[in-house]
């Protein structure tokens, strides 16, 4: 998905093969760039629904024209869409909380007005509520990531044309140990990843039915293929453990010069580096393939936080992403936090995350499962603690505080609004239009 692959996915020039042990050592060194946290950035993605008919599917042609016009504008953030035509803006990486929240609230409205203007909008859902998988997009990786998840069932189809997040992208942290060690801001991700899992859950209903998750997206991440969502196991230091998950994991495809990628069968990486066949991989094709890697948490340099729901309403994106850098960065609700969810562990058990009874209760029943709702609320707590002290404007602390109000100290989460939301007669139910294009 193009904002999963920000390498190069074109054909492989000539560069010389890679050997393994220049491939560990190239994944100890991109994937966990150490220094002060002093960054932050996001990926928003949506999708697109007709302003006045949202369970209507918007032809492919309305699609395309929409696309040429927002490309059209002048974004700080980078614009990709997805297969299934959903758009995700990439905010570049910011000094501060607020500069990233201005920079993309000024994209998002002018995204908004484009869209506005030729009777669409971009709705925040964890899975397209309404419509089945519906694949715009045709291109060799997107051709051969279909062939390559079909083999595992429906759920990469759907994953690919129907879901939407937020991305929280936060620095990996310090060398040194301590609350802004990489170590522990990667133990962290892994335990309150499950916390934001529960809270932020907003994808209860699929082809307009109610489903047994108030994830359904995380769920339907969950079952991409055996390998491909999974954390790294969690016995080597962080470092270590990605590498030999990289390497371990099998191949999605192998791009070619012409013509159809081709789709192998269990061929890790690994392996592939050591038979040569069938050409011996390139460091482009080592880039690709960490691309194609869809854990809860991906290392890139900086950590990427993929665990949490698209969100409905003019700003409930920067809740989820106010809130959890607040949680990393301020140093003083980093060790209260970790403190906090420490003891999750014992729940999560040896399977690594989204498959283990932690992450799997989260996307299930949300902020009802009573640990769950407890770690919540003294998170949201110690976030609303450390806004200020991050330069939070007003704003942004009370859009965190209603948030907090409305869903997590009642135990609830915003799945939990979507029986209502998606009923007919309401704003996004049939035969009502999305409430202008603020959705």
């Amino acid at each position: 998905m193009s904002s999963d692959t920000p390498w190069e996915h074109g054909p492989p020039g000539q560069p010389p093969p890679l050997g393994e042990g220049e491939a560990e050592d190239l994944l100890r060194c991109i994937c966990f760039k150490t220094g002060p946290p002093r960054k932050v950035g996001v990926e928003l993605e949506w999708l697109i629904h007709d302003r006045d008919r949202p369970h209507v599917p918007v032809p492919h042609h309305r699609l395309d024209a929409a696309a040429g016009i927002v490309r059209g504008l002048p974004l700080s953030a980078a614009l990709t869409f997805e297969p299934g035509g959903q758009l995700e803006l990439s905010s570049r990486p910011a000094d501060s909380l607020m500069a990233c929240i201005d920079a993309t609230a000024t994209d998002l409205t002018a995204v908004r007005d484009a869209l506005d203007g030729v009777g669409l909008v971009p709705v925040g859902f964890g899975v397209d509520p309404w419509h089945p998988p519906r694949r715009l997009l045709r291109e060799p990786r997107y051709d051969a990531m279909e062939v390559s998840l079909d083999r595992s069932g429906p759920a990469g189809r759907a994953m690919m044309c129907t879901t939407a997040s937020v991305q929280v992208c936060l620095d990996a942290g310090e060398e040194e140990p301590g609350p802004l060690g990489y170590g522990r801001r990667w133990q962290l991700s892994h335990l309150l990843g499950a916390v934001l899992v529960a809270a932020f859950a907003n994808s209860s209903f699929r082809l307009g039915r109610p489903t047994p998750w108030r994830s359904a997206r995380q769920s339907l991440w969950t079952d991409l293929d055996p390998w491909r969502p999974l954390a790294p196991p969690g016995l080597l230091p962080p470092r270590d453990a990605w590498a030999a998950h990289v390497l371990d994991t099998p191949v999605m495809c192998i791009r070619e010069e012409a013509g159809p990628w081709s789709v192998p069968e269990r061929l890790t990486f690994r392996d592939w580096i050591r038979t040569g066949v069938p050409r011996p991989p390139v460091r482009a094709d080592l880039d690709y393939h960490i691309s194609t890697l869809f854990p809860p948490v991906r290392p890139r340099g900086h950590l990427e936080l993929r665990m949490i729901d698209a969100q409905h309403g003019a700003d409930g994106w920067l809740v989820p992403l106010a809130v959890t850098t607040a949680l990393f960065d301020d140093p003083e609700a980093a060790e209260t936090v970790y403190r906090t969810v420490k003891p999750l562990a014992e729940t999560a058990g040896a399977e690594p995350a989204p498959r283990n009874p932690l992450w799997v209760g989260a996307a299930r029943d949300g902020l009802a499962d009573p640990e769950l709702r407890a770690a919540a609320v003294t998170c949201f707590g110690a976030a609303l603690e450390a806004l200020p002290r991050l330069g939070a404007t007003t704003a942004v602390q009370d859009a965190v505080a209603g948030f907090n109000d409305r869903f997590v100290a009642r135990g609830r989460c915003p799945a939990d609004d979507l029986p209502e939301l998606l009923a007919p007669g309401s704003p996004g139910g049939p035969g009502r239009p999305w409430e202008g294009s603020r959705s």
